[in-house]
């Protein structure tokens, strides 16, 4: 009586187990590049409608650059500044705004921890990472580049939500 008990149990983990081994492959969903170039461009626009000269990266969820777009008079730092933003966010899944308080990541390889990398995530979808450079920080109410970051991902989401 004492080990039919348990055999429910050992037959639902042989087949959970069976469920999990039977696809050797994972799918992901990844942004089109329409979609990360829209983005960027919505980024920078937010940017500008301030008066501010940006540069935006969007890379995949494996911190892979897919679309970049840069102001002009923005500074030759941006490039470099963005996509660390952007690959900080996608790795960590988290806004550099919020992780600035984590000195021991500075030192990690392609992250750099200050506002304007947000991860993109749609219905509940990891997609990649934004990031915006050039925008300096508000003394009030925030951080400009986090903030064009978000209204680029905001610029495309309802494309996103319908396609999924």
């Amino acid at each position: 009586m004492g080990k039919l008990k348990w055999a429910p149990l050992a037959a639902a983990c042989m087949v959970w187990s069976a469920a999990l081994a039977a696809s050797p492959v994972v799918t992901t969903q990844s942004l089109s590049l329409d979609t990360a170039n829209r983005m960027a461009v919505a980024a920078a626009g937010a940017c500008a409608e301030m008066d501010y000269t940006v540069g935006v990266a969007v890379v995949d969820r494996g911190g892979n650059l897919q679309a970049f777009v840069r102001d002009p008079l923005a500074g030759p730092h941006t490039i470099d500044v963005a996509i660390q933003k952007a690959y900080a966010a996608t790795s960590f899944q988290t806004p550099t705004l919020a992780m600035g308080d984590m000195p021991t990541l500075n030192h990690a390889p392609r992250v750099l921890l200050v506002g304007g990398g947000v991860p993109v995530e749609v219905g509940g979808i990891h997609f990649g990472g934004i990031g915006v450079s050039g925008a300096p920080r508000r003394k009030v109410a925030g951080d400009v580049d986090d903030e064009c970051a978000r209204a680029g991902i905001e610029a495309v989401r309802t494309d996103i939500e319908f396609a999924q």
